[in-house]
């Protein structure tokens, strides 16, 4: 007999599951830019000006793959076993995620003035990258300081401003689908790849014991 503890149960280990699957699925996209080149992904909805600005390219690449790897990094973080049981491979990952969170947190915040869709899509990736660099900062601040109660709560801000990314690539085909236009589907994403992840977080963080 199901007891509504055991389905409790199954629905977190099933959503653990499927969001580690997607982490991993897009923490490894970016590498189909060097495969397929221009004509792939958001690339293709960029004007031939930016596309040969080379400093746009470095920022654009600093933020897709330090971002990616902050994805794959980031999920396991979240293992209590791992925590527990393999303290030094916790700490070292842990590092690398800071590490790819601050830098392509940082590219994402410059290359954000360029978005595809205007001031109102340009406002939502810079925002994004905000929160993104700030939770993660306050995060190795709180956890530098001894305090990891706060290190972990807001580590799962840092990291729902991360999967954005995830988000972002399933939102986007089923408002281009709706909307119908691109440019205005990028606006309405460009917010609702991360802010709907923020307000769960906070759900999250809302029912752990206060520090």
């Amino acid at each position: 007999m199901t007891t509504p503890s055991s389905t409790a149960k199954y629905f977190r280990i099933s959503a653990w599951a499927l969001l580690s699957l997607l982490a991993v699925i897009v923490g490894l996209y970016p590498s189909l830019y060097f495969i397929l080149g221009e004509k792939f992904g958001l690339l293709r909805s960029k004007p031939p000006a930016l596309l040969s600005n080379t400093l746009w390219r470095i920022g654009f690449y600093a933020h897709i793959i330090p971002g990616g790897i902050a994805l794959l990094t980031g999920w396991p973080q979240f293992s209590r076993r791992l925590r527990e049981r393999k303290v030094q491979w916790h700490r070292q990952l842990g590092k690398v995620y800071i590490i790819t969170t601050l830098i392509s947190g940082l590219a994402g915040f410059c290359i954000g003035f360029t978005a595809t869709g205007g001031p109102i899509a340009q406002t939502g990736f810079i925002c994004l990258a905000v929160v993104w660099s700030t939770t993660t900062l306050r995060a190795y601040t709180a956890i530098r300081q001894g305090n990891t109660a706060q290190h972990e709560k807001l580590m799962i801000y840092s990291y729902a401003a991360c999967l954005a990314a995830v988000t972002l690539r399933l939102w986007l085909p089923l408002l281009v689908y709706e909307l119908h236009y691109f440019v205005i589907a990028y606006r309405v994403v460009a917010w609702l790849c991360w802010v709907p992840n923020i307000v769960v977080a906070w759900l999250i963080v809302r029912r752990m014991p206060k520090a």
